[in-house]
């Protein structure tokens, strides 16, 4: 199996912008470890950050629409945002309902407001998988959702000629 890259083809330095890191608690000692490694990454790339934290990922898309729009009133608008959470299969169709309707959402309100965005809500079948995935020395989901929305950001403010790796035109 490949495995994934870890760091951004060309690093970040996104110093003065302010991310949005949206927790879902509905499983906590998951949710710390895709918080550490969201915070750790956005750190790295001298990023700031607020953290809100709602009870499980359904409430997730109205906290960012939430945030989003108290953002704008007062003047302090985020520079993107990342959603972190975990939704683990039960015996009924609950779990296809709040994974594909938290990830709907999230997805288009990232959109339309033209939004960096990185999705770390894990939508898993056990504890076990959800800890492999969310520790930040092992699976680093919350990182990955910091650096896919770091990333975004770098497109958003950057010029728009590709990259430099072999294949890409710029």
């Amino acid at each position: 199996m490949a495995e994934p890259r870890r760091s951004l083809p060309t690093p970040v330095q996104a110093g003065g912008a302010r991310f949005l890191v949206l927790e879902a608690v509905f499983y906590e000692d998951v949710g710390a470890m895709l918080r550490a490694g969201a915070l750790a990454a956005l750190e790295r790339a001298g990023a700031s950050c607020e953290v809100l934290s709602v009870p499980g990922a359904l409430e997730l898309p109205v906290a960012l629409a939430i945030a989003l729009d108290r953002g704008a009133l007062e003047s302090r608008r985020y520079a993107g945002a990342v959603a972190l959470g975990c939704v683990i299969r039960g015996e009924t169709y609950h779990f296809e309902v709040v994974c594909n309707e938290s990830a709907r959402a999230l997805t288009a309100l990232a959109v339309a407001a033209r939004l960096p965005f990185g999705n770390g809500v894990l939508t898993v079948e056990t504890a076990e998988q959800a800890q492999e995935r969310a520790d930040p020395r092992r699976g680093d989901k919350g990182g990955d959702a910091a650096r896919a929305a770091l990333s975004l950001w770098a497109l958003a403010n950057g010029p728009l000629n590709g990259s430099s790796r072999p294949g890409n035109a710029a």
